[in-house]
């Protein structure tokens, strides 16, 4: 090798290794809840690092592992199922018949949200009775316990850090605490945010139905929703949806609802 290869290589090696030490730095996810002491500790050390402040520090300190959160990560099913099967397990009818109701009795809140956003009743009550059935299953987990222990274990460590530390944010500032409570993955309020979309396009206290479906409207009208387009498979508005929940079955499930209350009348399994 000559003395020019060789000075590279050195140079090369040094960069490699300068490449590398951040991640040698970084907490260090496991799979089950003997490391997650010992990741908190460098975690929360990383953190105070960003910023982040004492108050949501302690928080995430006191956090417990969440064996349930990991259980229910590994074990959702019910996206597999077909859409008449998916209607069917999460009561479609039900939300159906209920959200023509609300559309009723709460008019004039639907029609401000509309004005303002461009997004019509329908999609959001689907999306309202899908994910707590009208505000009445909003989770009993601890939401940053939840959080932080999908941080930490192996399987999807990226995205659930980078919600941690919204989550971390978001206490910080008063707007949520290291109490509050919320379903197995971290979701929180009427319509189920998680921490980075709170930060993103919350409009209020969640926990209020006419601040969680305006955040809720926020959300779509930024990923794209068009006021007057349809949002059926195919048509234009349904990417928002699509953005909105990842899974398939889902979106067809509130697409197929949204329109049964826009449009009332007909037997829910209608299409």
């Amino acid at each position: 090798m000559t003395k020019g290869r060789t000075v590279a290589a050195v140079i090369g090696a040094a960069a490699l290794l300068l490449s590398l030490a951040p991640m040698a730095e970084a907490a260090q996810c496991g799979n089950g809840p003997a490391g997650f002491e010992g990741w908190k500790r460098e975690f929360s050390a990383e953190a105070q690092g960003k910023g982040i402040g004492q108050t949501a520090i302690s928080a995430l300190m006191q956090t417990n592992y969440a064996s349930a959160t990991i259980g229910a990560d590994r074990s959702q099913h019910s996206f597999s199922l077909s859409l008449d099967q998916f209607l069917a397990k999460r009561g479609a009818t039900t939300i159906v018949a209920r959200g023509r109701s609300l559309k009723q009795s709460q008019a004039a809140m639907f029609a401000s949200i509309e004005q303002r956003y461009g997004v019509p009743p329908g999609p959001l009550i689907a999306i309202w009775g899908m994910e707590t059935g009208f505000g009445s299953q909003r989770g009993n987990q601890n939401m940053l316990s939840s959080i932080a222990t999908l941080a930490y274990d192996c399987r999807r460590p990226e995205f659930f850090t980078d919600q941690l530390y919204a989550a971390l944010k978001l206490i910080d500032r008063g707007t949520l605490s290291g109490a509050t409570r919320g379903s197995m993955h971290g979701e929180v309020g009427q319509t189920q945010f998680m921490p980075k979309n709170i930060l993103a396009y919350g409009t209020g206290n969640l926990e209020v139905s006419a601040n969680a479906l305006s955040s809720t409207a926020n959300f779509l009208k930024a990923h794209g929703w068009r006021a007057g387009a349809g949002y059926q498979p195919g048509e234009p508005n349904f990417a928002a949806i699509e953005a909105w929940n990842a899974a398939g079955v889902y979106q067809k499930a509130i697409a197929l609802m949204g329109r049964q209350i826009d449009q009332g009348g007909g037997a829910a399994a209608a299409r």
